[in-house]
């Protein structure tokens, strides 16, 4: 899939944060640092059709300030490479300033081996997407951040969770430590999370419903579990600082999440 003209500039206009939006063209000086998100459907913006499905990345802004919005441009579906082939990356970096962030989560899609528009092998392929970002946030001032894929929800007959990944996790822990980019590694937070709370309860954070029984995909308490995951390790990994966080070890009430209508969605 390629997108017009027309479908990048609307996607790039969506994802701008209101601060910035009312501003007009963004200046570096007295500009909040924006954190932006390239990823899959685990972190997208879910609309009123698909709920309770429920990105994390529509529960990050709980746990940061204000002053430090997120721009969340992950999309189902995607994967490092078809992300970048779609010119989904090429907006991102357009609108990047120094000092913002870059955080990519990638690898559910990429795993899919009888498509070739989103397989990327791990060593090989995936870490030269990978490059892709971190190498376009740095030329434009920004600070990459990666993020390992977050866990599936599966379990063997042992009452273990186990994880599914298999080699991308690795092969993005090698990257960031060979690149020196900030690695946040979700894969093992959330299997650790997974196994503390068991098979059963699990169930209450993904998107099971009477008609679905979707492992993958979360449901409010699991993007918000999600979310505090990843705020805690950017906190740990010192890319943003204690007064840039709130809420870590608050209860966050799921009706805090909200889906906006599908007509409000751009059409890409």
């Amino acid at each position: 899939m390629s997108l017009t003209r027309r479908q990048v500039t609307a996607a790039a206009v969506a994802a701008v944060p209101l601060a910035l939006a009312a501003n007009g063209t963004a200046r570096a000086a007295g500009r909040p640092r924006t954190l932006y998100i390239a990823g899959d459907s685990t972190a997208a913006q879910k609309y009123a059709d698909a709920a309770p499905e429920t990105g994390w990345g529509m529960a990050l802004p709980f746990f940061l300030r204000r002053d430090r919005p997120v721009a969340n441009h992950a999309v189902n579906g995607r994967s490092s490479k078809s992300f970048v082939d779609e010119g989904r990356l090429a907006v991102i970096l357009a609108a990047l300033r120094p000092g913002d962030i870059l955080l990519v989560q990638f690898a559910h899609n990429d795993e899919k081996t009888t498509d070739p528009a989103r397989y990327t092998e791990p060593w090989t392929t995936y870490q030269d997407h990978l490059r892709l970002y971190v190498d376009g946030a740095r030329a434009r001032g920004a600070r990459p951040v990666l993020a390992t894929p977050v866990e599936r929800r599966r379990f063997d007959a042992d009452g273990n969770a186990v994880p599914t990944h298999g080699d991308y996790p690795a092969a993005m822990r090698a990257l960031a430590d060979e690149a020196c980019v900030a690695l946040l590694d979700i894969e093992a937070l959330s299997l650790a999370l997974w196994q503390e709370l068991g098979a059963e309860a699990t169930k209450t954070y993904f998107n099971w419903t009477d008609t679905e029984q979707d492992n993958t995909h979360f449901n409010p308490p699991g993007a918000i579990a999600v979310a505090r995951l990843v705020a805690r390790e950017l906190l740990r990994t010192r890319v943003l600082a204690p007064r840039d966080v709130v809420r870590l070890h608050d209860d966050i009430p799921p009706s805090w999440i909200t889906w906006p209508e599908a007509t409000d969605a751009p059409a890409v």
